[in-house]
């Protein structure tokens, strides 16, 4: 929905590992995050419409070149992470032990973000001003839109690598699996933007994960 749904912190890998990275990419990533910081408090305080890359560029001290290097479309200043929110779901799928199926790795995954308060499981009393940004802005919300798209052609593709002949059809899985966890994080974010607190609803967001995944389970068991 918003920066807050597809972030995360540089350089963490699924599972909350870390990678290493060389000094260029350590150097990119930070340029990137500082032009988002600078963004996200403008755009949040005037909206998205009303804040120009010129304006951006100026409060990270760098020029719109350098902003359109690291962010091709204005969307993306706000909605920041989707391409790390991207590699950690299909991460998970990929890197999961062989004794895993992909969607127990989801879950696992599912459920870390929870106890972590990520932005991406949806769970913290400081997102919804972030959302609220979000449903303002028509060009946000298609952006968001695509960026659930992309996390859903990218496990697609994780489970169709890592599984054989015969087992449920990555395109099916990749979508019910999607379809679910957006219900759980959409139903929780409508609570949270009507006043109600993160900690009340942390253990009810749990049990509709599981509640989540046993229902896409069962969907493609089913005869």
């Amino acid at each position: 929905m918003a920066t807050t749904l597809f972030s995360m912190p540089a350089g963490t890998a699924a599972g909350g590992g870390h990678t290493e990275l060389t000094l260029r990419e350590r150097k990119k990533r930070e340029t990137r995050k500082r032009i988002s910081d600078a963004a996200t408090p403008l755009i949040a305080v005037r909206g998205f419409d009303n804040v120009t890359v010129t304006e951006i560029a100026e409060a990270a001290g760098v020029s719109a070149m350098t902003v359109f290097n690291h962010f091709p479309r204005k969307e993306d200043l706000f909605l920041d992470r989707i391409p790390e929110a991207v590699e950690l779901f299909s991460s998970a799928v990929l890197n999961r032990p062989d004794d895993e199926t992909p969607l127990a790795a989801l879950r696992r995954l599912a459920l870390e973000l929870l106890d972590q308060r990520s932005p991406l499981a949806g769970v913290g009393d400081t997102f919804p001003p972030f959302w609220r940004v979000v449903i303002g802005s028509p060009a946000l919300r298609a952006r968001a839109r695509e960026g659930v798209e992309e996390i859903e052609h990218a496990l697609e593709e994780a489970i169709r690598r890592t599984t054989g002949p015969g087992e449920a059809d990555p395109a099916i899985t990749a979508a019910l699996t999607v379809a679910a966890y957006r219900s759980v994080y959409l139903t929780t974010a409508r609570r949270l933007l009507a006043g109600e607190r993160a900690d009340d609803l942390a253990e009810e967001h749990r049990l509709r994960v599981h509640q989540a995944f046993d229902a896409v389970e069962r969907g493609l068991l089913a005869p």
